[in-house]
């Protein structure tokens, strides 16, 4: 590996000065993707500054609504917060399905989201849920944030602090992921809104997370599984590798989005 230097900041402000007094410096919080990157030679930062430690970061809380949850707030916190439970339990759901025991353990959902992994599960329910980015200097709507692959409207230096969600009238994800790397090749979060029906699509895209909107429009027209029989993805927009064609992809995107109304419609009829 090529030599790094590991800072451990106690403050948001610290961060930001190491950040900007060093020349190849990147955040980490919990690392599950940049760490493989740099054992393999693909990223060499000089510094390691590593936001873990910083208080403050690390809560979940409901806010009219909205549920706020910081950077650092592990996967597995997400998945058992009766909070999230109760407002967004797919979003709960999801969580508790991110890679491993271990891994749930350490992995942020800030390191998730700045990272872009394109297999990432969580944004999937940023995008579909409508969330809110807030950093050090801004506030970023999903739709705007997620850019490309491992690439988002961040700029250098700029340090995630939370997100925010809005609540919304029900919603739910389904995902196949691969037996060896546990990353969904196909996930589907959609969610009923004040706004209407939102649909993200993650593990599939040649560019990363999208929306799918012929699915969005058919929902928003009629709300039920049957409005989404039919449509078929363009494999063209779809990524392909080892695990999957584009056109296996094409057709496991509406394999999931029809599980994810099934899930719906199962939460439903126990209401």
């Amino acid at each position: 590996m090529h030599p790094t230097s590991y800072h451990r900041p106690s403050s948001v402000e610290q961060a930001i000065t190491l950040f900007s007094e060093r020349e190849e410096a990147t955040y980490i919080s919990g690392g599950h993707t940049l760490l493989p990157a740099m054992k393999q030679g693909l990223a060499n930062p000089s510094d390691l500054i590593d936001v873990c430690a910083i208080p403050g970061l690390d809560f979940i809380e409901q806010e009219g609504q909205h549920l706020i949850i910081g950077a650092t707030t592990s996967h597995v916190k997400v998945a058992q917060s009766d909070l999230v439970k109760k407002w967004i339990p797919a979003l709960a759901g999801l969580a508790g399905t991110i890679g491993d025991r271990q891994v749930r353990q350490r992995g942020t959902i800030g390191g998730s989201i700045a990272n872009n992994d394109p297999a990432a599960d969580y944004p999937a329910s940023l995008l579909g849920l409508g969330a809110t980015i807030v950093t050090n200097v801004r506030e970023l709507p999903a739709d705007d944030y997620f850019v490309s692959l491992f690439e988002t409207a961040l700029e250098p230096g700029e340090l995630v602090l939370k997100i925010r969600f809005p609540i919304p009238i029900e919603a739910a994800y389904a995902k196949f992921r691969s037996a060896a790397a546990r990353y969904p090749q196909a996930g589907v979060f959609i969610a009923r809104t004040k706004d209407g029906v939102r649909v993200a699509v993650t593990g599939a895209g040649a560019s990363g997370v999208f929306r799918a909107s012929e699915v969005e429009d058919a929902l928003n027209t009629c709300f039920s599984l049957e409005a989404i029989e039919g449509i078929r993805m363009d494999p063209d927009m779809l990524m392909e590798d080892l695990y999957a064609t584009s056109e296996y992809r094409a057709n496991l995107i509406m394999v999931m989005a029809r599980q994810a109304m099934q899930h719906m419609g199962l939460a439903q009829s126990f209401k």
